[in-house]
């Protein structure tokens, strides 16, 4: 072989693998795409079966707790429905999220919409409303949805819900596994927020001091008619796992608080700071 043929032999070989590699990452990025996107229907199709299970009742919501419902700081609770507000006070449109941190369908939910909810938040557009329920605990015995529902109310008077909850849907344990049952665990995931881990937010985790508070959000969603957790509603109506004809999408949930705010100002105030947790 001459050593103009060998050396054109050499470039087409290099041509080839290039070639080759470049159908490879276009591979990879489609794959990537798909993932993303099967990770947001995956989050509709869980939505469809936790739906099923909330139709089968709460069996053991803790309901039978004793003890004076001690609401944490900043709670409201308009209609009989407590929650936990985040974001601007004033902000023109409300997103109403009802769920429960043993619930998987829920981490899918906030691991595909924390950042858009954040930053819808952070320039006054939307406040949110967390609605916390212990739905799992009902269907399949545990206690991590109600102890990590008192420990999320803790971090509320601490003035870190935002971060610790969002601690707890970024290190959820499998439906099966009630590790957050376990206020060690609960207190172990706070040093994650900085800050967090204090006396006051321990004795508050170890004591339950805000059970009787979860208990009743969760009564309040027994008997607000949802299919399951998450159930999301803006300016109360229901958008997840589709509002209208369209489905949820970061991109959707945009649109529609756009559309929404149409001619309104963003909100300015921010939330009040923690205060003395008091009994109601």
């Amino acid at each position: 072989m001459s050593e103009n043929n060998r050396g054109d032999g050499n470039r087409s070989a290099r041509e080839r693998l290039q070639q080759q590699r470049e159908r490879e990452k276009a591979r990879e990025k489609k794959r990537r795409v798909l993932i993303v996107s099967a990770a947001v229907v995956g989050v509709l199709g869980l939505a469809a079966v936790v739906g099923v299970i909330a139709a089968g009742g709460d069996k053991d919501s803790g309901s039978d707790k004793a003890g004076p419902v001690v609401a944490p700081s900043g709670a409201t609770e308009e209609d009989a429905k407590p929650a936990i507000p985040t974001g601007k006070s004033d902000a023109p449109s409300t997103l109403a999220v009802w769920e429960d941190f043993r619930c998987p369908a829920c981490a899918q939910f906030e691991n595909a919409f924390r950042d858009t909810i954040h930053e819808l938040e952070a320039t006054g557009a939307l406040k949110a409303e967390y609605h916390l329920a212990t739905l799992i605990d009902g269907n399949m015995g545990g206690s991590g949805s109600l102890r990590a529902a008192n420990a999320a109310a803790c971090a509320q008077d601490a003035g870190k819900f935002t971060a610790y909850h969002d601690t707890l849907y970024m290190n959820q344990p499998p439906e099966m596994d009630d590790t957050f049952g376990d206020n060690a665990k609960l207190i172990e995931l706070a040093a994650k927020v900085p800050g967090l881990d204090t006396p006051a937010f321990r004795s508050c985790v170890n004591d339950g001091t805000h059970d009787s508070w979860v208990v009743k959000s969760n009564e309040a969603f027994q008997n607000g008619g949802f299919r399951g957790t998450p159930s999301v509603l803006l300016n109360g109506e229901s958008v997840f796992p589709q509002k209208g004809n369209e489905q949820i999408s970061p991109e959707n949930l945009k649109k529609w608080v756009a559309e929404a705010n149409k001619g309104r100002q963003p909100g300015t105030v921010s939330p009040a700071a923690p205060a003395s947790p008091s009994a109601g």
